[in-house]
């Protein structure tokens, strides 16, 4: 594998968990499920694997930003698989609603393990790793800028709607409103 073909693969990562997270936008903005503290654990899962997925568009693929994903992807796992724990238990309520027969933390997890899997497919080839070689945003391919942009702006409405729901508090076990929004009423 050439460091080229790597850094499109990470950049079409990127870009496919940015979509993930925008699917947890529509979820919250549109469907009006706000998410959980959990739910905002597993965002923060996912945007630390996207670091490491625009650490190799970037920099060029190295093993440690492998490792960052690895270890990225097993904290969301572990927060979604908390989460799946707690409403596994016949009677109990779940949280929010199913997609495809599952919920967004049950997807959540299973998303995390296969980055798990095919981060480490990719650390496995050794030919994608050369000198290392900056590239900046104007010199990359499409793709690679898309995957940035993307990243940057994802990260930034969680962000935002992160602080718009909980504020500068803990944020509540079982959410209803936005905290900025109680303000201006």
């Amino acid at each position: 594998m050439t460091e080229q073909l790597s850094r499109q693969l990470n950049a079409l990562g990127a870009i496919a968990i940015a979509i993930v997270l925008a699917f947890g936008f529509y979820a919250q903005f549109v469907a009006g499920e706000l998410p959980c503290p959990l739910c905002l654990l597993q965002r923060v899962g996912f945007v630390a694997v996207m670091f490491g997925l625009i650490c190799n568009v970037i920099y060029g693929p190295r093993p440690v930003h492998y490792a960052i994903m690895i270890f990225a992807a097993l904290f969301g796992a572990a927060v979604a698989l908390r989460q799946v724990a707690l409403h596994v238990i016949p009677g109990t309520p779940y949280y929010g609603d199913a997609f495809f027969a599952y919920h967004f933390y049950t997807w959540a997890f299973i998303t995390f393990s296969i980055i798990i899997f095919g981060t480490t497919v990719m650390l496995s080839f050794s030919s994608q790793y050369q000198a290392p070689r900056f590239q900046a945003l104007k010199s990359m391919p499409i793709l690679s800028k898309l995957a940035v942009i993307s990243v940057l702006l994802i990260t930034l409405l969680n962000v935002l709607s992160t602080f718009a729901e909980c504020g500068p508090f803990q944020c509540p076990d079982n959410p209803v409103s936005y905290w900025l929004l109680s303000y201006t009423n």
